[in-house]
């Protein structure tokens, strides 16, 4: 359905204003969708954002600034994010031994086992979703980092 028929709204100011519209109800639409699996781990999709770019380093550490420099929704406490992920059992964080004004950051084995198990969650929550070839997703997903130069 075209995105002027789901918000009620036929006059756009360009076709770029159109597309930043479609972009935001559509970023928000898989946000949203997503909610239930997370609900269900009591976590928000940042926590989960975390655990990703953990397991992505795994085993190395990084640090609290390089999670948030890659995170998706950069507006965020990451700290407190990470606090409630190491109370979970998920994530743990020590004093890097090079330099005792830095924290390390790391993934535990119960946070690589959630984690996958969540991304399995997701995979199957969004079979349903996914209508694009993957011809046409790699065309799009071009697109969009073409958008942000």
């Amino acid at each position: 359905m075209d995105i002027g028929s789901v918000i009620r709204q036929q006059k756009f100011t360009d076709t770029y204003q159109k597309c930043v519209i479609n972009l935001f109800y559509t970023a928000n639409f898989f946000r949203d969708s997503h909610l239930s699996v997370f609900k269900a781990y009591d976590i928000q999709g940042q926590h989960f954002n975390i655990l990703r770019i953990l397991r992505g380093k795994h085993p190395d550490a990084v640090t609290p600034g390089y999670i948030k420099d890659v995170m998706l929704d950069k507006g965020r406490d990451v700290t407190r994010l990470i606090d409630k992920l190491i109370a979970m059992g998920w994530v743990e964080r020590q004093v890097c031994p090079q330099n005792r004004r830095k924290m390390d950051i790391t993934i535990t084995p119960a946070g690589l086992k959630i984690t996958e198990e969540i991304s399995e969650k997701l995979q199957d929550h969004d079979s349903d979703m996914q209508n694009l070839s993957d011809e046409e997703y790699q065309t799009l997903s071009h697109l969009l980092d073409k958008m942000r130069g």
